[in-house]
């Protein structure tokens, strides 16, 4: 983060005519990237700009350029107004190509009848010529695919009440500042919890802490009886540093789940499908994944563990549009208890019901409402 803001820095004081930027936001906090938004906005440079984060694009961008099979199209206006027109195009082409369709089959029906009467003869030709005149234009779906993320458990361990309890919680590093300074709150079942705050402030210690893998310093940390807790770290490569391949990878969380046997076979296809992992793609060895797809596969992990309470690290990190927009669907049907850090703001927009904001001196701030009315609390304009 701190690599990119100094990068950041060098491009913006030059004060360039042309200003290109390949994913800006990554590993930017979100309060810089608010800044950064700011000061793009306020400049009059031409931009070309590569990025996955949705409210970027729609407080900075005046175009949207589509790259779909080898062919780029242009669209004005924002992000949002992207995916409205290039939805409404695609109606109209459908639309349209329907109704040539039909006209031909009209035509060609007309052509069969008459073609071999003598009297009806000079029409069925010049029905023939029409049906070479109209057009029908190509019509391909989107080469985009959407993974299916959905994040289901047993009803029966639904968390109605209290979920956690932090108690007076100290930690710090040693030769470091405090992280936690007595903290202490209560998080119930079905909260929503947004942990945000600036690069090295402690949110990925915070949900250590909360996961069991650190251990406070005074205080303490009781998780209700029910809770089951499904993790996803910021930095999960020790998770693939194996020789499986993509099927022995997942088929361990599937039989976890007490499967076998033909049902095991069958749910392991299923998941690693709607990871989009098919072909020969589920016989690569998890070790050569990329970031995202190893983000995809611990995706499959956590469904097929079926916990009550997610804590999720920087979950979009590496994730392409679509993978981001799924997840933010899978987790806003989520009906159990998350903890999450993000730098996304639309993700945390669309699904923070309380926000956790930390500071480098070790206050916290705990806001029970969405992201936008806790800006809003703080005096920050958008």
């Amino acid at each position: 983060g701190w690599k990119l803001r100094v990068l950041l820095c060098q491009a913006l004081f030059a004060n360039p005519d042309v200003l290109l930027l390949d994913e800006p936001t990554n590993n930017l906090d979100i309060n810089t990237i608010r800044w950064l938004e700011h000061v793009l906005n306020e400049r009059n440079s031409t931009m070309i700009i590569i990025s996955h984060d949705r409210h970027f694009l729609n407080q900075v961008c005046t175009h949207m350029a589509d790259l779909d099979y080898a062919t780029i199209r242009v669209y004005p206006g924002t992000w949002d107004d992207y995916i409205e027109a290039s939805a409404q195009a695609r109606e109209r082409v459908a639309a349209a190509n329907a109704k040539a369709k039909e006209r031909v089959a009209d035509l060609q029906s007309f052509v069969r009848r008459f073609s071999a009467n003598a009297s009806k003869s000079k029409q069925a030709t010049s029905r023939l010529k029409m049906i070479d005149k109209i057009k029908i234009e190509e019509f391909k779906p989107s080469s985009r695919q959407y993974p299916w993320i959905r994040f289901e458990y047993d009803p029966k361990e639904k968390l109605h009440r209290q979920a956690v309890e932090l108690e007076n919680v100290v930690f710090g590093y040693v030769g470091g500042p405090q992280i936690l300074k007595g903290f202490t709150a209560t998080f119930d079942g079905g909260d929503r919890v947004a942990i945000i705050g600036e690069n090295g402030v402690g949110k990925t210690t915070f949900l250590k802490l909360l996961v069991g893998e650190l251990t406070p310093q005074h205080g303490a940390i009781k998780w209700a009886e029910k809770a089951r807790l499904g993790y996803f770290a910021q930095d999960h490569s020790a998770d693939f540093d194996s020789d499986l391949n993509l099927t022995d990878w997942i088929s361990g969380y599937v039989r976890e789940g007490g499967y076998e046997g033909d049902d095991a076979i069958t749910l392991i296809r299923g998941t690693l499908g709607r990871l989009l992992f098919g072909g020969e793609d589920v016989k690569k060895k998890v070790r050569v994944l990329s970031g995202g797809e190893q983000g995809r596969m611990m995706f499959g992990r956590l469904m097929l563990q079926r916990k009550n309470v997610l804590l999720l690290d920087e979950p979009t990190n590496h994730m392409d549009m679509e993978s981001i927009e799924s997840l933010n669907a899978g987790l806003d049907a989520f009906e159990g208890t998350l903890f999450f850090v993000s730098h996304d703001r639309a993700f945390v927009s669309t699904l923070a019901t309380r926000v956790l904001e930390m500071r480098a001196d070790g206050q916290i701030t705990d806001y029970r409402g969405g992201y936008e009315e806790y800006l809003a609390s703080q005096g920050i304009e958008d």
